[in-house]
């Protein structure tokens, strides 16, 4: 009966090992990588799972999902599929999905498929979906002005 117990305990050891090493989780969710509270990164993070920062970023980050923390600061450009800024990024970002919070502060220009923002996100940029047209390549419309005065004088301006 002891030798059972023991080659149960070990076979759960090896398991959860196992589970450490390949970087899941108990459901077999993907481990994010973190950067903490009183880290600062210099230089580019690539990773094809999920990044999140929580402390100083000075570098460009490209990543399957990535969420920058309330306390996070990212100066750089992001390429990422999902982005959620809680903190701070100063830079452009190019991503499938963003969301912007109210605690968030984003200064640079931002190309996405979707957004949302929250009331009170502070935006100072640009933000495109992609694949729309620039709006200076976009057709000049024709403006009609009508005087009030005399309402059977209309001109056309093209």
């Amino acid at each position: 009966m002891k030798k059972i117990k023991r080659m149960l305990i070990i076979s759960m050891v090896i398991a959860a090992l196992g589970m450490v090493l390949c970087g899941c989780g108990s459901a077999g969710a993907p481990v994010p990588s973190i950067i903490s509270e009183n880290t600062k990164v210099q230089g580019d993070i690539i990773s094809d799972g999920i990044v999140h920062i929580d402390g100083r970023v000075e570098g460009d980050i490209s990543c399957d999902e990535l969420v920058i923390g309330m306390k996070g600061v990212v100066i750089g450009s992001v390429n990422a599929g999902n982005l959620q800024l809680y903190g701070t990024l100063n830079g452009k970002a190019a991503v499938d999905n963003l969301f912007i919070a109210k605690s968030a502060k984003m200064i640079g220009d931002a190309t996405h498929n979707t957004i949302a923002i929250e009331p009170g996100a502070y935006v100072d940029g640009h933000c495109m979906r992609m694949g729309s047209p620039i709006p200076a390549e976009q057709a000049k419309p024709d403006l009609m002005l009508t005087d009030a005065s005399a309402s059977s004088k209309v001109k056309k301006i093209s």
